[in-house]
């Protein structure tokens, strides 16, 4: 297992869509098990393939790493088969859009199918802050930002912090 590097945005490859994983192998179980770890040096709670330069539809997300316990969930080839009309709004932020938080609408409640790391379909149904983690992590296999949903005030502004932050990095 080993922690990858996190692309931050703006870098043109979380604009990337994913493509399906067409069969889980040792390779893909590698890729959730390296995933696991970068999510968890960099503090998260979920990770896209893509956020680690790999455009392949896979995820992990572990909600139970706030409370110090390792419970990561692989979701491969997620897709969302409903979503209830009643909306939920949390508050995101992004490994991939460092020290940026705001407000996001999203659907409360999803039904989600996805195959696990041994290939086996699941369905799950998710609310309240699975049900936004597993929206948020499948819009990166879109190419979508959370920053994506927010006014293009909101958005721009971010952008620029984002940039700022990026130029001050690489010349410290």
């Amino acid at each position: 297992m080993t922690s990858r590097p996190i692309i931050t945005a703006p870098d043109p490859r979380l604009q990337a869509v994913s493509t399906d994983v067409e069969t889980v192998t040792d390779e893909i179980r590698q890729l959730v098990d390296d995933m696991a770890d970068s999510m968890y040096a960099a503090d998260g709670i979920g990770l896209a393939a893509i956020q680690i330069g790999v455009a392949k539809r896979v995820l992990v997300i572990d909600l139970d790493q706030k409370e110090g316990n390792k419970n990561p969930v692989p979701y491969i080839n997620p897709k969302i088969v409903w979503a209830s009309e009643e909306m939920a709004v949390f508050e995101e932020g992004c490994l991939s859009v460092p020290e940026i938080w705001d407000d996001v609408e999203r659907p409360a409640r999803i039904k989600c199918e996805y195959l696990d790391r041994d290939g086996n379909k699941q369905v799950v149904e998710a609310d309240g802050m699975l049900a936004t983690c597993l929206q948020h992590e499948m819009d990166h296999l879109n190419g979508v930002l959370f920053i994506d949903h927010l006014s293009r005030l909101k958005r721009g502004m971010a952008i620029k912090k984002l940039t700022k932050a990026k130029k001050l990095k690489e010349t410290a």
